[in-house]
């Protein structure tokens, strides 16, 4: 049967079609790709023959622009902005008729054209000019070359972050025009907040004012995040919101199609794939859209005439970039309210010592609400402590206090409960028994902590040893530390209440929202899901001590700003929403809680801090790696004369050589090896010189380096110091 069917198709003239299509894919395959030309002997452009190109490779040592010659066929497409493709490292030997040859691909920007090289010798050529869109403007050279200078970083590393990578068919779209701007709106809800409605008129009329807002409890922040970027809108210009997460995203994705319509804005995410996201990034470069809302990336987004930027929340740890150099979201956004002379919103439903910052420095202006509209709106919040507990047999016992489980079984009959629940590995820090006031070194006020080996205290920041401590408040002595246990919270749920449904938010599975009907919804912070018809009607904050007693200066301020994100989902008193925090009541962050005063937790934070000399009053970098490279480049280093040095104290440093780096699997956790680390600190006017004094010695280091270097880590105002 086959070869009479082979025979007919030769007979026909027309081979089988199987067969066709495996002859054709061998052919393909035996077609080796096509390599860049190098362009010997071939005419240069007559007008601007030189490129400066920033190369992709983010070593310091690299951190500028290398010429190349401009190839006549190239002249029209070679445009500043582009990507190119260059041959990089032929050394000044191998040179063929006036021309460099030789060294390996490498991908780059083409920044200028120049009529003249500063370089003397021979110049390579261009070897391909990857796509003609110009995705880099010199609004977003400039800005990245800012954040790079902030953070000791490459240009290379913050484009990295900046450009997403190209899809071809992303960039084959055809985008319209920019939208009509659409009318002003109205207040709305902003009217509830003292200068609210001012803010969003100073946008509507072209302004461009910076403040920092502290929102109240409930689910209308996106609307008015909306609500402002349309104001924005309509004086003709664009506006920019990033927000920590994509399930934070997409609620002001409704909100914004909400207020401007379908097809007005783009949503930039990371879990949008890479040509959905190429080409919403497009649609921004173009113009085709002049409003943006997305996650982390989304702060370099290249909105033309930028109006307003907003983060929200500044204070989740998701605006931190774990790439280097490290940039968070609410400094970047700052600089382009700088640059570019555009309004600035912060908002939160708490309040960091940074945002404090800005308003006590008068760099932003304060928008809250009265306190009798904070009272009306809030919850009412109870405390169990720990004379309650150890009058509560039943807390003893089971995994819940008599008072939580007495709230929980009241409000379940008229919705669901969010218990909030630590994540495990937190590892609390020490304080005074008596007074629970942290315990901190004498020398630098940092942290102290039990040594591992020895159980002796020793300081986290500076590694000096104390022996005769006491707490400076109360004159204790003796120290308290809290250790979560591994108990399942949703399973002892379950039992004490076998009738109820039991659902849980985590890591393993993050839910947006949960019915408006009975149930138990056991949540890890950050992944708390909102609750439909109104809101929780109640919340139990469980293990305030394993939050309040980790060992990091943001310790007390992360606590209340995952506790008031938790209890912003519950409903108001009058609707009897209840929250229930198991913490000592007499703790600063607790009475904030109570009092629904983030603010006011902010600010005298940050009187503290000034007095001892913590960021953000003072700028500071951490500088981690094996105990000989870190001396290495400590002893390189030109500080500041200001600057003050405190350690090393061993760490723990991931991937502290470059052998674990590339023995670890894809997708596996980083290798994490003994290591030292210390801490620089300078005063706020010396941070600039502190960042290029790091960069300056990173990239000697490297320079020098034969053979490999053991890396060593550079954090500039790191959000983690202990």
């Amino acid at each position: 049967m086959s070869s009479e069917n082979d025979g007919a198709g030769r007979e026909s003239g027309v081979e089988p079609e199987q067969l066709a299509f495996i002859r054709e894919s061998v052919r393909e395959a035996k077609v080796p790709r096509a390599k860049p030309r190098t362009w010997r002997g071939a005419a240069l452009a007559k007008e601007l023959p030189v490129a400066r190109v920033l190369v992709d490779k983010g070593v310091l040592h690299l951190d500028r622009y290398f010429e190349y010659a401009v190839p006549e066929e190239l002249d029209e497409v070679a445009q500043p902005g582009v990507r190119v493709r260059v041959r990089f490292g032929a050394g000044a030997r191998n040179v063929r008729g006036g021309r460099r040859e030789g060294g390996g691909l490498i991908d780059g920007f083409l920044v200028e054209r120049v009529a003249q090289a500063a370089y003397q010798g021979p110049l390579a050529a261009l070897a391909q000019v990857l796509s003609p869109e110009p995705v880099l403007s010199e609004e977003l050279l400039g800005l990245a070359r800012a954040v790079a200078d902030r953070y000791a970083g490459s240009l290379a590393d913050v484009l990295q972050l900046a450009v997403p990578p190209r899809h071809a068919k992303a960039e084959a779209r055809e985008f319209g025009g920019p939208p009509a701007p659409p009318s002003a709106p109205e207040a709305g809800s902003w009217g509830r907040y003292e200068r609210g409605s001012e803010f969003v008129g100073a946008l509507s009329g072209g302004g461009a004012p910076r403040a920092v807002w502290t929102a109240l409890p409930g689910p209308e922040w996106a609307d008015e995040i909306a609500r402002a970027v349309r104001a924005t809108l309509a004086s003709g210009r664009g506006a920019l919101v990033v927000v920590p997460t994509v399930r934070l995203a997409a609620r002001v994705d409704a909100a914004l199609r909400e207020q401007l319509g379908e097809g007005q804005h783009a949503l930039l995410t990371a879990d949008a794939g890479q040509e959905r996201r190429y080409g919403e990034w497009l649609a921004v470069r173009r113009g085709a859209v002049r409003a943006v809302v997305g996650t982390r990336a989304a702060m370099f987004a290249p909105v033309r005439d930028l109006g307003l930027v907003v983060v929200w929340d500044d204070g989740d740890a998701h605006h931190g970039d774990d790439r280097a150099p490290f940039p968070h979201v609410r400094e970047v956004l700052e600089l382009r309210a700088s640059r570019d002379k555009c309004g600035f919103l912060l908002g939160s439903w708490s309040c960091t010592v940074e945002a404090a910052q800005l308003v006590r420095s008068g760099w932003a202006a304060a928008i809250v609400a009265p306190r009798d509209v904070v009272r009306r709106v809030a919850p009412l919040v109870r405390t169990v402590g720990d004379l309650d507990l150890a009058r509560d047999e039943a807390a003893r016992a089971a995994r819940l206090p008599s008072i939580a489980w007495e709230v929980a079984r009241g409000a379940l009959r008229d919705g669901p409960v969010l218990v909030q629940v630590p994540r495990r590995g937190y590892v609390p820090r020490l304080a005074c028994q008596t007074c629970r006031e942290p315990a901190r070194c004498r020398h630098c006020a940092g942290p102290l902590e039990a040594r591992e080996a020895s159980g002796a205290l020793g300081c986290a920041w500076c590694g000096r040893d104390e022996g005769a401590w006491h707490c400076q408040e109360c004159g204790g002595f003796r120290l308290r530390a809290q250790v979560v246990g591994a108990r399942r919270t949703a399973e002892e749920l379950g039992r004490a209440f076998p009738a109820v449904p039991v659902r849980t938010s985590g890591r393993e599975q993050v839910l947006d929202t949960v019915p408006g009907t009975p149930a138990l919804v056991v949540s890890t912070p950050g992944a708390e899901p909102v609750a439909e018809g109104g809101g929780y009607a109640a919340a139990l904050l469980l293990d305030g001590w394993a939050m309040l007693g980790r060992p990091d200066l943001r310790a007390g301020e992360d606590a209340l700003r995952r506790w008031i994100g938790a209890a912003a989902l519950v409903r108001d008193q009058e609707a009897g929403g209840t929250v229930v925090v198991v913490a000592e009541p007499t703790l600063r962050p607790v009475q904030a809680l109570v009092r629904w005063d983030p603010v006011g937790h902010a600010v005298r934070e940050l009187g503290e801090r000034a007095e001892l000399g913590f960021p953000p009053v003072s700028r500071m970098a951490a500088v981690s790696g094996s105990g000989q490279a870190l001396a290495e480049f400590l002893a390189g280093v030109e500080l500041p004369a200001d600057a003050e040095v405190l350690g090393p104290v061993p760490v723990s440093v991931p991937g502290a050589r470059e052998g674990a780096a590339r023995g670890r699997r894809a997708g596996a956790a980083p290798v994490e090896e003994p290591g030292e680390r210390v801490l620089i600190r300078v005063p706020p006017g010396s941070g600039a010189a502190l960042a290029a004094a790091l960069k300056t010695a990173q990239a000697a280091r490297m320079a020098r380096a034969r053979g490999g270097v053991e890396p060593v880590r550079v954090r500039v105002d790191p959000l983690d110091i202990g």
